[in-house]
């Protein structure tokens, strides 16, 4: 059986499940599903190179928006995030920047905020217009071509889409285009990842997550507990499971030692301030451990963010950020259902190291 066929099966068991379960949602009461785009206070623009195969993906937030952030992963390659410690001034931010790229990616922050100052978004400082942008940046050089990395003008780009369109686009699109997973035995036997999306109503509280998936690891659903994307054996025709393949590693090893990262953001009208906001964020970084396995090594640079905007109503941290695994869990297996790809397709992306 190739690997296509087991990767659908999969997916349509964990899509039946959450179908017929209500998701992870169901316990909670008054809840129903709803689109990220139903999300106040938010937009959502991709721009990306088709051919070089990367891209990039702006949460722009009209209003601004307070933000703390959790990172767990070894290896991240970011901007700013200095700014959302709890200790630093409790101001909101224009726009948070996904990317691939691995840290050339970094660059793609200076047309975001070229386009936010273009359109008149930033603080005012008397002297000039200064957004408040903040990153972060996936490893995709393994696939497509590693020679193309997200620029100022894409960054741009995306931008402007977030601020003319505002819709968010699951699968391998914008910071998604390069994302894989499963990569512990190198990129013949790993799959296509990309961006996902879910989100919750509960009375007057909305919460979305949004979420790019380029880990080392293998990605389970969490409704039905089974792996729907990762490492595969040499002929693709069956799953392998990557914490056992780990454990047969007895020798230090690199891992493709900062090649992965799975990073995204959770978007509420929750009103909450910086330090309450840094704490869902590091519950949210729960759904990674419980989708992804093994998850967090020194192989990627794991980040959560978590962003209050719109209408700002009163709710409990505590429940908001167990809510927020909840739904960066689903938006993880968003990512997998919406990034199929047929073998032959994926593979002829997909780059080999070179003989030493």
């Amino acid at each position: 059986m190739k690997i296509k066929t087991l990767f659908h099966t999969a997916v349509l068991g964990m899509t039946s499940l959450l179908v017929l379960g209500g998701g992870a949602f169901a316990s909670a009461a008054g809840s129903r599903e709803i689109p990220f785009s139903a999300l106040d206070g938010v937009r959502v623009g991709n721009a990306q190179d088709d051919a070089g195969l990367t891209g990039v993906t702006v949460l722009y937030f009209p209003d601004g928006a307070r933000t703390g952030v959790d990172i767990r992963g070894g290896g991240p390659a970011s901007r700013e995030t200095p700014v959302l410690d709890p200790t630093k001034e409790d101001i909101g931010i224009h726009a948070i920047v996904f990317s691939g790229g691995s840290a050339y990616g970094l660059a793609a922050s200076d047309g975001v905020m070229k386009c936010l100052e273009n359109h008149g978004v930033s603080y005012d400082n008397g002297f000039a217009l200064v957004p408040l942008v903040v990153q972060s940046c996936l490893y995709d050089l393994s696939y497509g071509s590693a020679s193309a990395r997200p620029d100022a003008a894409m960054g741009y780009a995306a931008c402007e889409n977030a601020l003319r369109e505002g819709r968010p686009v699951s699968g391998s699109v914008g910071a998604g285009t390069g994302a894989t997973v499963g990569k512990l035995c190198g990129m013949q036997r790993s799959m296509k990842s990309g961006v996902g999306y879910a989100a919750v109503q509960i009375g007057e509280l909305k919460l979305g997550a949004m979420v790019v998936v380029n880990a080392l690891g293998d990605v389970y659903s969490t409704a039905s507990g089974k792996k729907i994307a990762g490492l595969t054996n040499e002929d693709r025709t069956e799953f392998v499971d990557s914490v056992e393949e780990l454990y047969r590693i007895s020798a230090p090893q690199d891992l493709f030692s900062r090649s992965n990262t799975t990073i995204g953001a959770i978007v509420t009208n929750g009103k909450f301030d910086k330090a309450q906001l840094t704490r869902i964020a590091a519950q949210a970084s729960n759904a990674y451990a419980r989708a992804i396995r093994p998850v967090g090594p020194l192989a990627d640079g794991d980040t959560v963010y978590a962003s209050s905007c719109g209408t700002p109503v009163a709710a409990d941290v505590n429940m908001v950020g167990t809510l927020a695994a909840e739904v960066m869990a689903k938006a993880i297996e968003d990512a997998i259902a919406s990034s199929k790809m047929e073998d032959t397709e994926y593979l002829s992306h997909c780059l080999t190291l070179p003989a030493r």
